[in-house]
């Protein structure tokens, strides 16, 4: 049997409202021992220091998946703010003076292109640096309807592929990632709770981007989504511009790709074309073979040589047979006459 005794002790600056409990076996302090322990103070209780604030929003042609997509991230990052679309001819620079209305610092920008295209951007404004991505495999929270249901508002894990530590140019996307997708501790609009996890993984030269949830029974780990794929294309210098840092060699235009494709079918047409060509000059050559008779030649006998015959005189004409027979019949009258 133990009994609790609470006291207030001194606390220094860090566990401002820490509390000293003191922890007795038994029932009373004279005969037994006496042990202290101190309870920190609540999580959620605190000052905001990091105010972070990110901007999340997009131009106009972007379809219903990326919207959704997006709408996603802003619930899972307490942090993040929303904006209306922004016009395809405005340059990428006014997003800074965006970001400075909605006092904010650092910025998610998605751009459509050609309707079918998605490229995010992620920056540091007003200053840089800031990256490029062409956006790959996009899975919303309702499209996957897996199991799991973490807290809204809730503080998430960061998990880095360890190459994010081996290179300079995903070293600082490292760094662009913790300052954009960790919720500030003591946010207003945050829970004092860690139940998600957000990882970055690093394979065929991509970014995978996944979200798990943390089960409490056994820490195992559960996908809720959304996912997505993130091709890096450049990473500049300052803000939406400037110096290019890094440039993927890598990496191939979806134009480029849907070029090849097409040359690709195109090919695979002509060489079907070709195949039916050379079968029907085939077939023709075997006609003409049949047309002629092989065996003709064997029988084939050339005539003897005769000399030629030049009449000068006309020729006799020929009695015909009608007068023959009627001078017969008149030689037979006669002679039975007589």
């Amino acid at each position: 049997m133990s009994a609790f005794k609470r006291k207030r002790g001194r606390a220094g600056p860090a566990n401002k409202n820490a509390k000293k409990v003191k922890i007795v076996e038994g029932g009373k302090e004279e005969s037994n021992e006496i042990h202290e322990i101190t309870i920190p103070a609540p999580v959620s209780s605190g000052r905001w220091t990091n105010k972070e604030r990110v901007l999340i929003f997009s131009s106009r042609g972007i379809n219903y998946r990326t919207r959704h997509m997006m709408q996603d991230l802003r619930t899972l990052m307490p942090h993040a703010k929303a904006d209306t679309k922004m016009d395809r001819k405005d340059k990428l620079f006014v997003v800074n003076e965006v970001c400075e209305i909605k006092n904010c610092n650092k910025c998610l920008f998605f751009e459509a292109k050609k309707k079918q295209d998605l490229y995010m951007w992620i920056a540091n404004s007003p200053h840089g640096p800031s990256a490029k991505f062409l956006v790959q495999n996009i899975h919303t929270l309702a499209e996957l309807k897996m199991t799991g249901n973490c807290l809204k508002g809730s503080r998430p894990l960061l998990s880095f592929d360890p190459t994010f530590d081996k290179e300079p140019q995903y070293a600082l996307l490292k760094e662009l990632f913790i300052q954009t997708f960790s919720t500030p501790r003591y946010h207003p609009k945050s829970q004092p709770f860690v139940d998600h996890v957000f990882t970055f993984t690093i394979a065929d030269n991509r970014i995978w981007f996944r979200n798990y949830q943390i089960i409490e029974e056994d820490a195992s780990l559960v996908e809720i989504g959304p996912r997505l794929v993130l091709n890096l294309i450049k990473v500049f210098q300052g803000s939406f511009g400037g110096p290019t840092l890094f440039e993927n060699p890598e990496f191939q235009s979806p134009n480029m790709h849907r070029r090849e494709i097409r040359l690709a079918a195109a090919a695979r047409v002509r060489e079907k074309q070709m195949v039916k060509e050379m079968q029907k000059m085939k077939r023709t050559e075997a006609k003409q073979d049949l047309n002629q008779d092989v065996t003709e030649d064997v029988f084939f006998t050339p005539a003897e040589d005769k000399p030629v015959h030049i009449e000068t005189e006309a020729p006799e004409g020929k009695v015909s047979t009608k007068n023959q027979r009627k001078a017969l019949k008149r030689q037979k009258l006669r002679m039975t006459q007589r």
